[in-house]
């Protein structure tokens, strides 16, 4: 070939692709396994190691192109035409590079670039078979078909091994541009809608491209003090980073750091190892020729980057710097355990973290206070070393990973005791610690020990039994000489200390101090061993006249027998006196009179209030001293106990259950009487005669007006009435009674069986010759005077309650066959009756004689009804009358309270004889 042909053919394949296509087809000709091999290579790298990584691959050779020209590229991605173009400026294709891309086991890579054409190409073939890459240096193209042809095979081929020369040019401002034409399948807006969201991913991972345009819209990246700010016309994303010798560290900031919840690691670009760390790595690790997983030596390189985390973290304003701290929780990866564990070791052994007292401490031995407080930090800044600024219980938990000790409030507490500040301090504590208290931030439970300077120099553990003090009371207290009481210094009282177990030096709050309750309750034993207490009594007094108080009973106070405690004494001019029984007034008796001369010196309010006696007192509910009445002097006590609010409202409660058995109207109990209206109980119970007593207060001490059974007492009572012969007692009264007695409810294995009953006529008789009746039909052959009776459903629980069979269990009967059987909706009158009253008519019938006998023992009955079975539900007879048919059906239909309802109707079927 002459010298001009050769040059014509270099110009027309610039990068003698022909000699590449021939080397690549005699290898396969002189080896055909090769093809087989080539063609399974080129679909691992495509369906594995470079699956999903069109843009990656394609935007780091722009990268490594940039770098190689020394100035910051620019990319532009378009679909023109059903082909996805991909252009760049930066160093133009070679002859290097297309031998790369004709290689599926070697790249042109050069070092400081991350792949300038290599196997990553493959990742292409998802979208396209026929790729073209156009430079102004030339350009070359692959095609599936073309080498089908090259080789005469229809099956499977390699696409990326033959190349040939194209005479085409990269668009005006680009250096490269790969065309893609794209696979039918492939929906070019999906493929650029994915570009997008990888776009700011690419230009934080490559450095070397300042541009980025998808279908017109730009992303351009720059740095600015340290962030890389990537940015679109609609929006701004900024990043702070920080790097070293093979990596960096990066972390999304807006108003303030947003940590990443998960990512990946980058190399620079993504691989699939994946990262929980709040920050981007993006290093020089060793990795698998995919690119995508790390290889086994490579922690060297990663304790080299996590070495660098901190000077992130640094680089954060000290607020925001425990964002970055990594989050406990299982790893994600083998990678992710390993560098989580670097950097956390790297956080806990080099200073970042802000302290108390200025400058930065590590976090291994750190102390953060597990309340949320910069003001506490600023008080206790001198006190408590290695304090850092952070505090609350979420900086707490996230910098006990990295080796920080919490500081709680109990401790906290225990490092103040002994700690010597002026009082103005402790004030100001104390203004910080209600404010937390109120934001239930901390507990008083937690504030318990909180140290309390006094004012004669003392700093006490504990505000309980402190007390925040004014002049006049101090007067009146060092009168009394009560000692242990603990006065708070004016300078550090505080509201807080009063939360906190303190009480104010005013009345009711000194005497309510333990210190003073103390010496209230000992000073009838010192009164009695001759010490001086008049002026702990006149204290108390003056105290008890401006505050009311409760539990000073204990208090001394003269009698005419001695000192007695003030809630044993009972006022001289008091109406108690003439109801209490003389007996409990002497000698050694629960109660005595307060001396008079001393009464006349104080209001009686005052000494009423702490505890001396005017009247009746409710104590926890109830009244006490009822037991000192005089059994004659009930009524008038009664009217006193009426005569004041609190007694009355407490007759509702125990006291008037009590009252109810133990006082005494008319020489009996008032339970043993019922009120003059209460007719309805007649016979049971005697009306109360006359006592002088309101009817109200009657019925509140527990004189009858209606049945009720309380309590066993009170059944075992009515059992013995029901069996008093002396008592005429109605039937209706008799059976609601045994009712009552059963619908109690109460342990009847504890309440013995009367000996004597009450029958349904009224006779009384031993409970041996009795029976209960269970089951209605039976009353026809049994004696009513044998008979107890109560409301339905209750038989057998009153059986068992008065030891007596049931009528059921009794007896047996014969009922003759002289009956028809007839169903019920054959009965005329019964479907009438039925409709009338909407009852559904039942399935089955009654069996309807002429004249009902049923045989007991040998003696025929006549019974108007009778179910033969002996149980409830077994089969019916009835004689052929309203009476016979009317209890059948209403036991049948289960409306048995109906039944004389219905029999009027079986008598009278008019349908205004229901409605009459």
């Amino acid at each position: 070939m002459s010298e001009s042909a050769e040059v014509s053919a270099r110009e027309e394949d610039p990068f003698e692709t022909g000699a590449l296509r021939e080397a690549v087809l005699r290898a396969w000709r002189d080896s055909p396994t090769r093809l087989t091999e080539d063609t399974n290579v080129e679909h691992d790298l495509r369906v594995g190691a470079y699956r999903d990584r069109l843009f990656v691959e394609l935007a780091q050779n722009a990268a490594d192109a940039a770098l190689t020209a020394g100035t910051p590229g620019t990319v532009r991605v378009s679909v023109v035409d059903g082909e996805l173009r991909f252009a760049n400026t930066g160093a133009p294709l070679d002859a290097p590079g297309v031998e790369a891309l004709s290689s599926l086991r070697a790249s042109a890579k050069q070092a400081g670039t991350v792949g300038q054409f290599g196997v990553g190409f493959a990742a292409v073939l998802a979208v396209s078979t026929e790729p073209r890459v156009i430079s102004r240096t030339g350009g070359v193209a692959f095609s599936e078909s073309r080498t089908r042809e090259a080789i005469g095979t229809a099956g499977d081929v390699p696409v990326l091994r033959l190349p040939w020369p194209v005479d085409e040019q990269p668009p005006e401002g680009f250096d490269t541009e790969v065309r893609l034409p794209l696979l039918a399948a492939i929906d070019p807006d999906d493929l650029l809608d994915r570009l997008a969201v990888e776009v700011e991913d690419l230009l934080l991972a490559l450095p070397w491209l300042a541009r980025f345009e998808v279908d017109g819209v730009v992303w351009t990246r720059s740095e600015v003090d340290g962030e890389v700010v990537l940015a679109t016309p609609e929006d701004v994303r900024r990043w702070l980073t920080r790097s070293g010798p093979g990596w960096l560290w990066a972390v999304p900031v807006e108003d303030g750091p947003v940590p990443l919840e998960r990512d990946v690691l980058h190399a620079p670009t993504p691989t699939d190892e994946r990262l929980s760390l709040p920050a981007r790595l993006i290093a020089s690790v060793p990795l698998e020729p995919s690119r995508r997983r790390l290889l086994p030596d490579a922690g060297a390189a990663l304790e080299a980057a996590a070495r660098g985390y901190p000077e992130l973290v640094r680089a954060l304003p000290p607020d925001d710097r425990l964002t970055l701290v990594p989050k406990a929780g299982f790893p994600l990866s083998e990678a992710d355990g390993r560098l989580r564990e670097y950097v956390v070791r790297q956080l806990a052994e080099q200073p970042w973290l802000p302290a108390a007292g200025g400058g930065e401490l590590a976090g291994s031995g750190a102390r953060v206070l597990g309340v949320e407080s910069p003001v506490l930090i600023g008080l206790l800044a001198p006190i408590v070393p290695r304090l850092v600024t952070a505090c609350g219980p979420e900086p707490a938990r996230v910098l006990a990973a990295v080796g920080a000790e919490r500081l709680d409030l109990p401790e906290l507490i225990e490092m103040l005791t002994g700690v010597d500040r002026p009082p103005p301090w402790w004030h100001s504590l104390f203004d910080e610690l209600q404010t937390l208290l109120e934001a239930h931030a901390v507990s008083a439970d937690d504030l318990g020990a909180l140290p309390v300077p006094l004012a004669d120099g003392r700093t006490v553990p504990g505000p309980r039994g402190a007390l925040l003090f004014g002049g006049e009371l101090l007067e009146l207290l060092a009168r009394a000489e009560v000692t242990g009481l603990r006065l708070v210094h004016p300078d550090a009282a505080h509201p807080l200390l009063l939360r906190l177990g303190a009480s104010r030096a005013e009345a009711a709050e000194v005497l309510d101090a333990p210190a003073l309750r103390e010496a209230v309750d000992r000073s009838v034993e010192d009164a009695q061993s001759g010490l001086d207490i008049l002026p702990l009594v006149e204290a108390v007094l003056r105290l008890a006249s401006e505050a009311s108080a409760s539990g000073l009973g204990a208090l001394a106070l003269p009698a005419s027998d001695g000192w007695r405690r003030a809630d044993e004494l009972v006022l001289p001019t008091s109406p108690i006196l003439e109801v209490l029984d003389p007996d409990a007034l002497e000698g050694d008796g629960p109660l005595s009179v307060l001396d008079a001369d001393f009464a006349d010196e104080w209001p009686a309010e005052t000494l009423t209030r702490v505890g001396v006696l005017d009247g009746f007192v409710v104590t926890e509910g109830e009244i006490r001293d009822l037991d000192l009445v005089a059994d004659d002097a009930w009524p008038q006590a009664l009217r006193l106990l009426a005569g004041q609010r609190e007694t009355w409202q407490a007759l509702t409660g125990p006291a008037g259950q009590w009252l109810a058995r133990n006082a005494v109207l008319a020489g009996r109990a008032p339970e043993d009487w019922r009120l003059p209206d209460a007719s309805a109980l007649a016979g049971l119970y005697d009306p109360v005669p006359d006592v002088g007593v309101r009817l109200d207060v009657l019925a509140a001490v527990g004189v009858r007006a209606e049945l009720t059974v309380a309590d066993l007492d009170d059944a075992a009572d009515l059992l013995d009435r029901l069996g008093d012969q002396a008592r005429t007692i109605a039937p209706g009264l008799t059976s609601r009674a045994y009712a009552a007695v059963v619908d109690a409810d109460l342990e009847w294995p504890d309440l013995d069986p009367p000996e004597r009953v009450r029958a349904l006529d009224g006779t009384v008789l031993d409970a041996e010759d009795a029976a209960v009746l269970d089951r209605p039909w039976l009353i026809a052959v049994w004696p009513s005077a044998r008979l107890v009776a109560t409301a339905p459903g209750r038989a057998e629980t009153l059986a068992e309650l008065l030891d007596v069979p049931l009528l059921s269990e009794l007896v047996s009967a014969r009922v003759p066959d002289d009956g028809e059987y007839v169903p019920w909706s054959e009965l005329t009158a019964i479907t009438m009756v039925a409709e009338l009253l909407d009852i559904p008519v039942p399935d089955g019938g009654v069996v309807v004689h002429e004249e009902l006998v049923v045989e007991v023992d040998g003696v025929k009955h006549a019974a108007p009804w009778w179910v033969q079975s002996g149980s409830f539900h077994g089969e019916q007879h009835a004689e052929d009358t309203p009476f016979g048919l009317a209890r059948a059906f209403s036991w049948a239909t289960g409306r048995w309270s109906d039944r004389h309802l219905i029999t009027a109707l079986l008598e009278d079927p008019d349908p205004a004889a229901s409605l009459a």
